[in-house]
């Protein structure tokens, strides 16, 4: 594999990561209630505890799409 092969795989990566993370904050904001019910029915969670999992959950899923796609894709991009 060439790194312009990887440069390219990360670059989907972390675009396909971040069109996750946007159907995660769409599902979490404007769904919410559904979304709340839905889990605290599987679950049994308040919606303090709610907020936490997805806020702490959406904070620790940027922070690797940022470690693992962005940094090296943009590591390689200089490299090219």
């Amino acid at each position: 594999m060439t790194i312009d092969q990887l440069a390219t795989f990360f670059g989907w990566s972390t675009v396909i990561n971040w069109a996750v993370m946007c159907i995660w904050l769409v599902f979490i904001t404007a769904a919410r209630d559904f979304t709340f019910k839905m889990h605290s029915a599987m679950f049994k969670i308040s919606a303090t505890q709610f907020n936490a999992m997805h806020y702490g959950g959406l904070g620790f899923y940027k922070l690797m799409v940022f470690l693992f796609n962005l940094v090296p894709y943009l590591v390689l991009r200089f490299l090219i």
